[in-house]
């Protein structure tokens, strides 16, 4: 056992060393300052809305370059070792597909945090120079949005172990976007008159993530309006909605291990 997690660890380590020489992650980092910059001038021109448009783009950027950045990692990093051939020589020593592909997904997980991180210290630093109150709402929806990032890095994971780079990242992001409108599906399923169209639906809300779990500010909650402007959610639906998306990313871990052992590599 203890063997198993060592080698588990030497992989998480390769893939964090990996993941920070990467140049993309640079550029997103780049981004992720500007469209927070972004938010600034856009707050100086509103009429009295700096603080809640400095808040709504700054919490937006950390969320959408973090699932950004899962899917960047998670279609390439396992890839890339078979594409390099690497992967024989990993192989051919004591280690198992499962523990490879875990200490894959452990290395991504250790450098989205990082990455969450930083994204995070770059909106409260600009919501500090501008002078906009930094509530315990940001930090609820920061958490919920790191929860979100690494379950992405999870269905990455998962189209990873099944096709190529240029695959799993649109069947990723289409995830992710279906993910992100369950809602919007369910009034299409109430309100369509075709059969085939609401049964298509239905299925992919049972198959895809509720990520709109994570992403409600705006929006209603057990119907009532929550925002991060004012009344949020609790930290019991912070827990609640983290313990789905442990258990949707433990589900899609153990059929990307399933699916990878099975796979011919040559």
């Amino acid at each position: 056992m203890a063997d198993s997690i060592g080698r588990v660890l030497a992989i998480a380590l390769n893939t964090f060393r990996e993941a920070r020489r990467s140049r993309v992650i640079y550029g997103i980092v780049v981004a992720a300052v500007g469209l927070n910059l972004f938010g600034i001038a856009l707050g100086a021109l509103s009429l009295g809305e700096d603080a809640r448009v400095a808040r709504d783009v700054g919490l937006a950027g950390v969320s959408l370059f973090g699932c950004v950045t899962a899917i960047v990692l998670g279609v390439s990093l396992l890839y890339s070792e078979i594409q390099r051939r690497t992967i024989h020589t990993i192989l051919s020593k004591p280690m198992r597909r499962a523990e490879f592909v875990v200490g894959k997904y452990l290395g991504m997980a250790a450098s989205l945090t990082v990455l969450m991180l930083l994204f995070t210290a770059i909106m409260l630093g600009l919501l500090a120079l501008q002078g906009v109150a930094v509530t315990a709402a940001v930090f609820k929806a920061v958490a919920l949005a790191y929860v979100e990032v690494l379950l992405v890095a999870a269905i990455a994971i998962f189209f990873s172990a099944v096709s190529s780079p240029f695959l799993s990242g649109i069947f990723s992001f289409m995830v992710f976007f279906l993910g992100r409108v369950t809602p919007e599906m369910r009034i299409f399923v109430d309100s369509s008159d075709s059969p085939l169209i609401r049964s298509l639906l239905r299925a992919a809300l049972y198959i895809v993530p509720d990520l709109h779990l994570y992403a409600v500010s705006g929006g209603t909650v057990d119907g009532t309006y929550v925002s991060v402007h004012d009344t949020f959610v609790s930290w019991s639906y912070v827990a609640t909605s983290s313990a789905y998306g442990l258990l949707y990313g433990t589900l899609l871990l153990t059929l990307a291990v399933v699916i990878f052992s099975r796979r011919d590599l040559l």
